[in-house]
């Protein structure tokens, strides 16, 4: 059978995958929603965040009573959803003040530019199937029975989310995580509307927010970028150690390792276990050029405009420089295993807006380790007619679960004792 089609299956679920749209009248844009007042916190790391400004929408204690006053709904946040909150509430997805409006949230799915302009690679929207719920009404959000946040309805639509997964993943196929995430995950509607912060989620990987990470940073140097959802092994510490020789970075500057620790793809490693390793390699690696921090992100699998969604937030937590890998955010067919973005897709999208962004791409080095020179680029092994040792990641699942010895060229010991530990527990 061809490719599962989402617009297919809309055929028979109209409902629940959104065609067409029933738009409410706006009562406000999102952008131009009065904020909370920052608590400020002085900082290191003087990069200019996105739009100019960075959000910080936590409240006060006293703000926070006032704030979930007249609440007329509460809301259980999923764990992606929870993930979009912190980061709004945080100044991760700066300026945003909340859930983009139904303009912003066509523009940028059409464009990825918000209405005035402004570059966003993917929407940032909060889902509901609610029938009754309507703008005015005031959610408490809440997860894991603690109280994250309060979210006023300016707006509520029926997306066309065909187009959205289209225009955001360049396929409407549900052979794609991010589509499948959309269709089957996401409720009926699309609400949009301002948030004020109230907490942070208690996760078992703790999560700096953008002022925290900027105030740790060293001033005055170049801040690399690092994104990663796996665990890291010798080829990747290799990749980004060796980003800080590149010709675009000051030698003095330092790697932001800043791994996304919420829900992915299926068949990825939770972001608990992901978090334990990179904690141990933290400690075996002890190497005073790396910064370490959490990000509660959900990955979307959406290859370039992920890409250019990464870049946003780690200039927000004070980047300068942001490393892009091959085939950066993509993802393959569940159904062939074919891959839905070229190798440098992104590297070519986020090159193509790095100056607008601000903030200096950094592409990864195709690397291989040699038994004669360690790690050296392709090109070097081929023209000095060195064979490059390779492990599979199937070979290497199957090595940990059999217990047999990983090879230190390929991963760090600490990081397969945490793995072999979670397998077996």
């Amino acid at each position: 059978m061809a490719k599962l089609v989402f617009a297919l299956l809309a055929a028979s679920l109209p409902g629940a995958l959104g065609f067409g749209r029933v738009a409410t009248s706006r009562v406000s844009s999102v952008r131009s929603a009065v904020a909370v007042a920052p608590s400020h916190v002085a900082m290191a790391s003087t990069t200019a965040p996105h739009g100019g400004k960075l959000s910080n929408l936590m409240a006060s204690a006293g703000a926070a009573l006032a704030a979930k006053a007249g609440c007329t709904k509460t809301v259980e946040l999923t764990d992606r959803q929870s993930c979009d909150v912190e980061l709004l509430s945080v100044g991760g997805l700066s300026p945003l003040q909340g859930f983009m409006s139904q303009a912003d949230y066509e523009s940028v799915h059409k464009t990825n530019r918000m209405t005035d302009g402004l570059l966003f690679g993917l929407p940032i929207v909060m889902d509901t199937n609610d029938e009754k719920m309507q703008p005015g009404d005031k959610l408490l959000m809440t997860y894991k029975g603690k109280n994250m946040a309060v979210m006023t309805v300016t707006e509520k639509w029926f997306p066309d989310k065909v187009r959205e997964c289209v225009n955001c993943y360049g396929t409407a196929s549900l052979e794609h995580p991010g589509v499948r995430m959309v269709a089957m995950e996401r409720g009926k509607y699309y609400i949009a509307g301002p948030i004020v912060g109230l907490a942070q989620p208690v996760r078992d990987f703790p999560c700096l927010t953008p002022e925290q990470v900027r105030a740790a940073l060293p001033e005055g140097k170049d801040v690399v970028a690092f994104q990663c959802r796996n665990p890291i092994h010798r080829a990747h510490y290799e990749l980004f150690m060796r980003a800080l020789t590149a010709e675009n970075v000051d030698p003095t500057g330092v790697v932001l390792v800043h791994p996304t620790c919420g829900p992915t793809q299926e068949g990825d490693i939770d972001g608990v276990t992901r978090y334990k390793t990179y904690e141990v390699l933290k400690v075996e690696t002890a190497n005073p050029q790396i910064e370490w921090a959490y990000l509660p992100y959900s990955m979307h699998m959406a290859g370039p405009r992920e890409a250019m969604q990464h870049m946003i937030i780690r200039k927000n937590y004070g980047c300068t420089h942001f490393i892009i890998g091959r085939d950066m955010a993509g993802s393959k067919s569940s159904i062939t295993e074919e891959d839905f973005y070229g190798p440098y897709d992104a590297q070519d999208f986020a090159n193509a807006n790095s100056e607008e962004l601000g903030v200096k791409t950094v592409p990864s080095l195709n690397l291989v380790y040699t038994a004669e020179k360690g790690y050296i680029t392709a090109d070097e092994a081929k023209t000095e007619s060195l064979k490059p040792l390779k492990l599979s990641g199937t070979e290497f699942r199957r090595m940990l679960r059999a217990g047999e010895d990983i090879p230190e060229w390929f991963a760090f010991k600490s990081v397969v004792e945490v793995l072999r530990n979670c397998e077996n527990a």
